[in-house]
C-alpha cells in the first residue's frame, strides 16, 4: 500500500445550538478535511479544527499547511510506517498542530485499515468504553436547567457547564443544577481561564457540597506557578487545558508539586494521536488522570481522539461531544453513542465513512 494523493478542503458547519464560553460566542465552525488515498483504493481521513486563541493557529494556517503541494512528501510512502511518518509530520508542521493532527489521524486510519483492525486495537486497547460529558454553555439559570433536562432525557449522565464570566452567577447556576438533576448525574465545570487565584479558592470552597468532578483551567494559561501555589486538594481537582498544549507543557505541569491532577488532552492542541500518547506517558509517570477533550469537530477527529483515549490506561474522563452539535458532518460512523457511553465501532481504521 502506497499513498498516491493528499487532498484537503475547508468545510463550514453550523452549530445546531450556538453557545458562549468565557472568551467568545460560537455559532459555527470550519474544519479542514483531509483525504489520503492509496494505490489499493483505501482512503484515510483526518480533520483540523484549530482554536486560534489557544494555540495561535487559524483555520487559514491549517488550510495552507494541508495544501496538496505541502503534503507531497507523503506521496509514495507506506502508511505502515506510521510512527516514522508522524515524526516527520511533527518536524514539518510543529507550528500548525491541528493540521498535524489531521495528517496523524489519516495515517493512523490507513495503517489500521491495512491491518484490518480498528486504530485502538493497533495501539493496544486498554478500555472498552467510557461515558462522555455533554456541554452547556454560559447562559441564564433557567436556560441551563432546561438544557440539562434535555440532555438527561437523552441518556447523558455527565454534564459539563461553562463558567468564568461571573463567579456569583456561576455559583447560583451550579447550585440550582445540582438541585435539579440530583446526585446521580455527574457535573464538571470549565472556567476557560476566567478566574483569579482568589476566585478559584472561593469557587472550590463554596461548591464543596455539590460533588463536582473537577474544574477545567480556572486560571490563565500562563500562570502555571499560580496554579502550583494553590492548596493540594484544589490542584488535584483542576484539569489543565489551555496550559497544556504539548508534552513539554505536560512535563512542566507534572513537576512537583504538581500544578494539576488532570490533563485535558486535545488532538488539536498537541498534534494528533502520537503526540497525545507522549502526554499520556508523562501522565502515567506522575499519576495524573487523563481527560480527552475537543473543539467543535467532525466525527473524524472525535473518533481519532476516542481511539487514542481508549488505548491509555490513564484515561478516566471523556469530553468528546464536539460533533454532536454540528448541523451537518462530512462522514458517518466513527463511534457508537448509547446513553452517554462512547465506544469504537468494530470497523477497521477510524471506522468513518464519507467522501
Amino acid at each position: 500500500m502506497r499513498i498516491v494523493s493528499a487532498f484537503s478542503r475547508v468545510e463550514a458547519m453550523g452549530l445546531s445550538r450556538p453557545y458562549t464560553i468565557a472568551f467568545r460566542r460560537i455559532e459555527s465552525v470550519e474544519n479542514v478535511i483531509l483525504r489520503l488515498e492509496t494505490d489499493d483504493g483505501r482512503v484515510g481521513f483526518g480533520a483540523a479544527s484549530p482554536e486560534s486563541k489557544v494555540t495561535g493557529e487559524t483555520i487559514e494556517a491549517s488550510r495552507q499547511a494541508l495544501l496538496e503541494e505541502r503534503l507531497a512528501w507523503l506521496v509514495g510512502r507506506d502508511p505502515a510506517e506510521v510512527e516514522a511518518l508522524c515524526r516527520q509530520a511533527r518536524e514539518r508542521m510543529s507550528e500548525t498542530p491541528a493540521a498535524m493532527a489531521a495528517v496523524d489521524a489519516a495515517l493512523h486510519d490507513l495503517a489500521a485499515q491495512r491491518l484490518g483492525i480498528p486504530v485502538v486495537e493497533m495501539l493496544g486497547r486498554a478500555q472498552d468504553a467510557l461515558p462522555t460529558s455533554i456541554t452547556i454553555g454560559i447562559k441564564p439559570v433557567e436556560e441551563t436547567l432546561e438544557e440539562a433536562d434535555e440532555y438527561v432525557a437523552r441518556g447523558f449522565r455527565i454534564l459539563k457547564v461553562k463558567i468564568g464570566l461571573d463567579l456569583e452567577e456561576d455559583l447560583r447556576r451550579l447550585s440550582r443544577l445540582r438541585e435539579r438533576v440530583g446526585g446521580g448525574i455527574g457535573i464538571r465545570a470549565d472556567a476557560n481561564q476566567g478566574y483569579s487565584a482568589e476566585e478559584t479558592r472561593r469557587f472550590f470552597r463554596e461548591t464543596e457540597g455539590l460533588g463536582l468532578e473537577f474544574v477545567e483551567q480556572p486560571i490563565k494559561a500562563g500562570e502555571v506557578e499560580t496554579m502550583r501555589g494553590l492548596p493540594e486538594e484544589i490542584r488535584d481537582r483542576i484539569a489543565a487545558d489551555e496550559s497544556l498544549l504539548d508534552d513539554e507543557d505536560a512535563s512542566r505541569l507534572a513537576r512537583q508539586p504538581r500544578a494539576c491532577g488532570v490533563f485535558n488532552v486535545k488532538l488539536m492542541k498537541c498534534g494528533g494521536i502520537a503526540a497525545a500518547r507522549r502526554i499520556a506517558t508523562i501522565a502515567g509517570r506522575s499519576r495524573i488522570d487523563l481527560l480527552w477533550g475537543c473543539n467543535d469537530e467532525s466525527i473524524i477527529s472525535i473518533a481519532a481522539a476516542l481511539h487514542a483515549a481508549l488505548s491509555c490506561p490513564q484515561t478516566r474522563y471523556l469530553d468528546l461531544d464536539g460533533s454532536l452539535d454540528l448541523a451537518r458532518d462530512v462522514v458517518e460512523g466513527g463511534f457508537l453513542l448509547e446513553d452517554g457511553m462512547l465506544r469504537t465501532t468494530g470497523d477497521p481504521g477510524l471506522g468513518v465513512r464519507g467522501s
